[in-house]
């Protein structure tokens, strides 16, 4: 049984954001010029404010409809990674989002998109709070990388090794649903 279609979206949405904000996030601290790096910087703050509150829907939604069971004969050790994987997925995104959040206000930075909602910072400037969450953003930032590259490595392994219906699960990002289509 696969996911349904709203479960689906919020992970390919998921993992287009994700694709927009690494790269663009690992290149605004590296030497490029000013013009760009400013855009970048405005770019990956306002994607990482929405995002913060996607995750949180994502999460909400996942919680109130939960996933399929995986096939009966797939082996405990995969089922156990395979839901901590998960886990850690969703830990890293929300910490990559709230410590991203806290270190741009407590840095007194602004969020262009949040400033032209009107919304005001939740923190006010506070430069070591602002350097713990810079510590805990790079931290999760490579975590995040790996967690990613093991969870794509299952995925393609058991979609083009094993064949055994696990990439379908997820796989397209719309279409091909069954009982299961608004989970």
């Amino acid at each position: 049984m696969g996911y349904g279609t709203v479960s689906r979206l919020f992970h390919w949405i998921t993992v287009a954001i994700v694709i927009v904000m690494i790269p663009v996030g690992l290149t605004m601290v590296e030497e490029v010029p000013r013009a760009l790096q400013d855009r970048l910087f405005i770019l990956h703050k306002g994607l990482g404010a929405c995002f913060l509150v996607f995750i949180l829907a994502r999460i909400a939604w996942r919680v109130l409809n939960p996933p399929p069971p995986l096939p009966a004969d797939l082996p405990r050790a995969q089922r156990l990674a395979a839901s901590a994987v998960h886990l850690l997925l969703y830990a890293l995104l929300l910490t990559m989002a709230v410590s991203g959040y806290v270190r741009v206000t407590a840095g007194g930075f602004p969020i262009e998109l949040f400033d032209a909602l009107g919304l005001p910072p939740a923190f006010g400037k506070n430069e070591a709070v602002a350097e713990a969450a810079k510590a805990v953003h790079a931290t999760a930032k490579t975590v995040l990388i790996a967690a990613i590259a093991l969870h794509l490595g299952a995925a393609l392994y058991h979609g083009l090794v094993l064949r055994d219906g696990i990439l379908a699960r997820m796989w397209p990002p719309v279409g091909r649903v069954g009982p299961s289509a608004r989970r």
